[in-house]
This record gives structure tokens, sequence and C-alpha cells, in this order.
């Protein structure tokens, strides 16, 4: 069943917003399953699982694979946003394959980059500061607020510093897109949710079995999750996304009027 869904005829199918994370399963107690996930918004606004794939610790190799089956099957147009986490292997794949694609980096996946680099003492008010950034309303205000806690803890912590600025322009990306779209594109929170339930049902089993036996099963679950997934917040705006229509700090640039000749 799944090998014959990763054949279907994806030429009549746009993605304008796409998610990607790796996902890891436990397969045997010394054992690991590394699932590529790929999750995409269509133009209509629907939710839908665009892939999933066994990889090797997300390697661009792997991500290419799972791309150009995507491009093979006819999804020729590049989504407008892809949202992941920092795995060079997926971003890789995705300026080769679909280069027309602006990147944001998930700031679930950052935040808890820059804290695990951080004493546990300071990780509340650093996570808080983190906070006020991604929900500035501008970019402008998210790059003051940017500017205001490395200027606080680069000195002392220079390593967790370091890893939050050096994505700064990828994470600031929703700024140009809908305001209605950005609790769901700066994060990869669509996989993490769809995966709940994948980890409650390998939790009660231990063990998943063998590997293809593991990728069935998340197959199947990621299916059945797929029924009641929400139509997108705002999905309507979407086709102003698709026509290239300019968004900044969430709104419509529109074109000056012209001035009334006297």
């Amino acid at each position: 069943m799944h090998r014959q869904w990763c054949l279907r005829d994806l030429s009549d199918t746009r993605y304008v917003y796409f998610w990607a994370d790796g996902i890891y399963s436990h397969v045997r107690q010394d054992d690991r399953l590394c699932l590529l996930v790929s999750i995409g918004v269509t133009e209509h606004g629907r939710q839908e699982l665009v892939a999933v794939e066994e990889g090797y610790r997300e390697s661009e190799a792997n991500w290419a694979e799972l791309l150009n089956g995507l491009q093979a099957g006819g999804l020729t147009v590049s989504p407008k946003l892809a949202t992941g986490d920092g795995a060079l292997g997926f971003w890789n794949a995705m300026a080769k394959i679909f280069p027309d694609t602006q990147y944001q980096r998930c700031w679930v996946h950052k935040t808890a980059n820059v804290l695990a680099s951080l004493p546990k003492t300071m990780q509340p008010k650093v996570k808080a500061e983190l906070r006020e950034i991604w929900l500035a309303e501008s970019r402008d205000a998210a790059n003051d607020a940017f500017d205001v806690l490395l200027a606080r803890f680069s000195a002392k912590y220079p390593a967790a510093m370091k890893k939050l600025e050096k994505d700064r322009e990828e994470l600031l990306a929703f700024y140009d897109f809908p305001s209605e779209h950005w609790a769901s594109i700066r994060t990869t929170k669509p996989i993490e949710s769809a995966f709940a339930t994948m980890r409650l049902r390998s939790r009660r089993a231990k063990k998943c079995g063998s590997r293809e036996t593991t990728l069935s099963m998340v197959f199947k679950l990621l299916q059945s999750a797929q029924k009641s997934w929400n139509r997108l917040r705002g999905f309507d705006l979407l086709t102003l996304v698709v026509n290239n229509v300019q968004f900044q700090d969430g709104e419509q640039i529109h074109e000056a009027s012209e001035q009334n000749v006297a």
C-alpha cells in the first residue's frame, strides 16, 4: 500500500507550504529507524501527507531521493516556503531540486538547540526572550528583540548565541507571508502533532518490529490522522501567495495609488 501510494500522480497537485522533519523510531533495542516525513498545504488550504520514507540520519542523498521522487511523480512547482529543522541534508537537497523555495527554520527546534547550550538556571529566562522575538508584530521589532538578546548574553554564552545568530534570516522568513499563517509556518508543529499518535502506539508496542513493518505502520497512522487535519487558517490568502503577491510583516503590500493630477 505504501509503495503504491508513493507512485501516485502529483501532476495536478501544488503545495504552497511544505514542512519536513526526520523522526527517529526504535525498531529494535539496538536499531533506530529514521523516517523522513513531509506534509504540505495545497493552494486550497488542505493539509496533506506528502511523503514518508526511510532515511539514514537525514542525509542529503536520502532527502534528494525523496524530493526527486515527488518531482518525478509530477510535483514540479516549488513550494513557496519550506519549514524544517537545522538538518543540512534537507536544505541542501531542496536548494538543488526546488531552488525557488524560501526557507523557514523551525522555532521549536532552534529554541531547543539554543537552550541545550545554556545552564539550566538560565534556560527559562532565555526561552522567554526568544519568545519575544517570534511573537513580535514586525520584522523590525523581531530584529530589535534579536539584538537585545544577543547583546545581553553573547559575552557569557557565546556558543548558544552563535547558534541563534547564524540562522537569523531563516528564522524570520515567516514575516514575508500572511500573518494568518504565521502560527502554522514558523514551526514543524504539523508534523509533531501528526506523530503524537504514532509515538503513543510505539510506546505501547515497545518494539515496532522490522524496519518495513515500522514504515508501513507509520504510513497507515499518518493517513488515518490526515482525515482530521484542519484546513489552514486564512486559506483564502493562499491564492495571493501563489500569485506572488508581496507581503510585509504579514500584510499585503498594495501599490501606491496614483495621485490625482491637478
